[in-house]
């Protein structure tokens, strides 16, 4: 797994384009919960995967779980999952883009706080199981693992 995260509109999109070749003649998905419904998309759905499998905007999806109880679950549930097809698929590769929400104001609105939190920590977890993490700003990678 590959976690690349930063600023929103810092480049981590192009970065990532650009570090994995990507274009009409590689084998990849690209599932982005920016685009038009990307945030009603199933994320989860390994099956789905290709050889390399870009998920963009990771915070967007956390969004929906963050007035829900059971959200830390589901986030185990699904990174599992991810942890399973990458075992079983050694070839390909699951490359998560989040853009970091943790820092600044915290928010007034109890539920853009619990977003905020729970973003941050989904992010550990994906920090500490990534093979390899990025950050981005103003389009320059800084590689921390």
């Amino acid at each position: 797994m590959h976690f690349v995260t930063g600023g929103a509109f810092n480049g981590k999109r192009k970065w990532v384009k650009a570090f994995y070749q990507l274009n009409e003649k590689n084998d990849y998905v690209w599932i982005s919960a920016y685009e038009k419904n990307g945030a009603q998309m199933e994320w989860k759905a390994v099956d789905s995967f290709k050889t390399i499998t870009v998920i963009e905007g990771v915070e967007q999806f956390l969004y929906k779980w963050s007035n829900q109880t059971n959200w830390r679950e589901k986030w185990h549930d699904v990174f599992k999952s991810w942890e399973k097809w990458e075992l079983e698929n050694p070839m390909r590769k699951l490359v998560v883009i989040g853009t970091d929400i943790t820092k600044g104001v915290v928010p007034l609105d109890e539920r853009n706080r619990n977003w905020r939190d729970m973003t941050g920590w989904c992010y550990q977890d994906l920090v500490s199981h990534s093979k390899r993490v990025d950050v981005i700003w103003y389009g320059i990678n800084e590689r921390l693992k």
